[in-house]
């Protein structure tokens, strides 16, 4: 999976940058996560972890790539946060997009391309943002394969107005390169070693739809620009872009290490300022719900059968008035059976991320940084074990969780 990250600061429209005191961090991840075969176990078990990692990094926008989930679907993955994700075959492939609660009421079109290419649309506080993410073929594959990545990426960008922000979080295989000799439009300085092809296909596609590669233009240690790294090869593969005439609102843009999340990409995470009009937001209200499924206990049952009796006057046939009848019932389901409190319970995921659960994923974590400084047998075979510990310390604490929760039902 590949993942890139963006921070927003709300400022007045007057220019003057006016920064509250809940700005919020929004990212377009390009960070890559190792797929894992057992994709239901990815999903309720990593999807948590990435959730964790998102909510430490203080990441609001997330794009992921060879996801290798199966299906066109939105889910909650713990913390606050909701992924939205795509992808036809659950051994290849696969692209989603993960946004932090608050973030969700903005969006007002998902678009599920293929499972190489989806964006979502968002409207933060009148500022249309369009988040892309994307999972370019490897080098390996056939040129018509890549061909049909670049198309279907060019009808995204195609059909989005010019005024609109565009962020792309992608994992591109391929290399732009060090320097921009020639290419100075749309990319940096600060690149990794030699372009290929692959890394042409990247700048001609910026040319095209007029975007920048902002990795390459931050100034950083090679630790901080390298976003692939396994054995020997250290790589730069996954980027972000923007509208070059937004590029003066990005204000940083680094690849972080010491996630262990991922095994062999790393997340690219990048900052960005958006000029909005500060508007006052209402309060939502959540409906206060009648607890109908009370009515599977039979002594429930039985009560709001003799109450309904009594309010239609002990009447055996049902009036003609259904308005009528559907008011009682619902006004005898209030009080029989009581309402919801209207407060927003606690995420699926989370029911079982216990303080066990959270050590195993910290010391697996430390594990990573550690076999990343040296690569050594002795800490690979730490780190392998600390990830199986942490599968079994997650089936332990879910299988807690549900006999507890059986027991006080």
């Amino acid at each position: 999976m590949s993942s890139s990250a963006i921070s927003k600061e709300l400022a007045e429209t007057s220019g003057t940058q006016c920064n509250l005191t809940s700005s919020n961090n929004l990212a377009c991840e390009s960070l890559f996560v190792q797929s894992n075969d057992d994709c239901t176990y990815f999903l309720a078990g990593k999807g948590r972890e990435l959730a964790d990692m998102m909510e430490r990094r203080k990441v609001d926008i997330l794009c992921i790539q060879e996801t290798r989930w199966k299906g066109s679907k939105a889910r909650s993955i713990g913390a606050g946060f909701k992924l939205f994700y795509y992808g036809v075959d659950s051994k290849r492939n696969g692209v989603g997009v993960v946004l932090k609660e608050e973030f969700v009421r903005y969006v007002l079109e998902v678009k599920r391309v293929s499972d190489r290419v989806m964006s979502l649309k968002l409207e933060i506080e009148g500022v249309m943002l369009n988040v892309v993410s994307g999972y370019a073929p490897q080098v390996g594959c056939e040129l018509e394969e890549k061909e049909r990545f670049w198309s279907e990426l060019d009808e995204v960008m195609e059909s989005i107005p010019t005024g609109e922000r565009v962020v792309i979080g992608a994992d591109f295989n391929g290399h732009v390169g060090e320097g921009n000799t020639g290419d100075e439009e749309v990319m940096g300085k600060f690149g990794v070693k030699e372009r290929n092809l692959e890394g042409q296909m990247v700048v001609d596609f910026a040319k095209r739809m007029d975007m920048a590669v902002v990795n390459t233009y931050f100034q950083k240690r090679e630790e901080h620009r390298v976003t692939y790294k396994s054995g020997g090869r250290r790589t730069q593969v996954d980027y972000i872009l923007c509208r070059r005439g937004n590029l003066k609102e990005i204000s940083d843009c680094k690849v972080v290490v010491g996630e262990s999340v991922a095994r062999q990409h790393r997340m690219v995470v990048c900052r960005m300022t958006l000029m909005v009009c500060k508007t006052k937001r209402s309060k939502i209200e959540i409906e206060k719900k009648t607890k109908w499924w009370k009515l599977k206990k039979e002594e429930c049952c039985e009560e709001f059968r003799q109450k309904w009796r009594q309010a239609l006057g002990g009447q055996v046939v049902l009036p003609d008035d259904w308005e009528t009848t559907a008011e009682v019932i619902r006004e005898t389901g209030r009080k029989v059976l009581g309402v919801s409190s209207g407060r927003r319970k606690e995420d699926k995921e989370t029911w079982w991320w216990n303080e066990e659960v959270q050590d195993s994923i910290q010391r697996k974590r430390l594990a990573k940084k550690k076999w990343d400084m040296g690569r050594t047998e002795e800490n690979r075979q730490e780190y392998k074990e600390l990830q199986r510990r942490v599968k079994r310390e997650v089936s332990k604490a879910k299988q807690k969780a549900y006999i507890t929760s059986c027991t006080l039902g």
